[in-house]
């Protein structure tokens, strides 16, 4: 195989426009599919009318869509033009029975499937400074690293098997950390501004010390400086990922009552309005 792929990427929303770009400055050729045609043409990139025309002179192919379930409907609609030995990478934050699935429809079809969700929103993703969490086989990893290479700053291999899920479900532990970290910091906020407390006097007494967290003053600046628009990981996809959560947890004999409650919080963000904003925007849901 040459050193420059030709990648496909199905999905250009915040994070798969910004991987999109950024394995074409690595030097590959990349085309870029998207249900709304116009987020496809806004990379700046080749784009398709179909995922099978995408995917036709692919030797790779990245999924970076809203969940499983979709993945696998373009997928299958992309699947008579996909040439066996095609490397699939997988990086849609999806459940792991969707990613079991997702591994059979590669086999079927003779395609080399990587599971590979991606940590970071959008200034890591457009930075090529994501963090790659991936899963399958280890004779073919050095194929595909050039593309985590390009998206990512560092890769985590997780497991040999894909099938298994490994790196997704390390993905769904993670993102229950950001998740909580993110509504603790609205809660914190709103009940600050409720009783008459600065957030500063918060910010001086925790400094330094073991409470205190950069992802914190992350999502809180975006509240305190109004600045909840254009979203880092909006409102509706991190819902989408706090029911994931939530589901998979009970699939797997865990039940997840911050997640499920953080999960409602976000659904009243989004029914108010905000379902573009910044998932910081939870904030916002702390008053009828």
């Amino acid at each position: 195989m040459s050193e420059k792929l030709w990648v496909t990427v199905l999905g250009a929303g915040i994070m798969g426009a910004a991987m999109a770009r950024n394995i074409a400055k690595a030097g590959h050729h990349v085309t870029v599919w998207n249900r709304s045609p116009d987020k496809a043409e806004a990379t700046g990139l080749r784009t398709a009318a179909t995922p099978g025309e995408a995917v036709r002179r692919a030797d790779v192919v990245l999924t970076m869509l809203f969940d499983g379930g979709t993945v696998r409907e373009v997928m299958e609609r992309a699947a008579d033009a996909l040439r066996p030995g095609t490397y699939w990478i997988q990086s849609t934050t999806s459940a792991p029975a969707d990613v079991a699935k997702l591994a059979a429809l590669a086999a079927e079809r003779g395609v080399v499937f990587f599971d590979a969700p991606v940590l970071g929103t959008r200034q890591p993703a457009e930075a090529g400074q994501l963090s790659v969490l991936a899963a399958g086989p280890e004779q073919y990893r050095a194929a595909v690293q050039p593309i985590f290479d390009a998206v990512g700053s560092r890769t985590t291999w997780t497991g040999v098997d894909a099938a298994d899920a490994s790196a997704t479900k390390l993905k769904l532990v993670a993102n229950t950390w950001v998740l909580a970290v993110t509504h603790g910091a609205a809660e914190t906020l709103a009940l600050a501004k409720g009783l008459g407390v600065e957030p500063s006097a918060f910010f001086d007494l925790i400094a330094g010390g073991p409470l205190d967290l950069g992802y914190l003053h992350a999502k809180a600046q975006l509240i305190l400086e109004d600045r909840l628009s254009p979203a880092s990981f909006a409102v509706d996809t991190a819902e989408k990922d706090a029911r994931l959560i939530v589901d998979t947890g009970r699939d797997h004999g865990v039940r997840l009552d911050v997640a499920e409650a953080g999960a409602e919080r976000f659904r009243r963000a989004s029914a108010a309005g905000h379902a573009d904003k910044d998932m910081a925007a939870s904030y916002l849901a702390s008053w009828d």
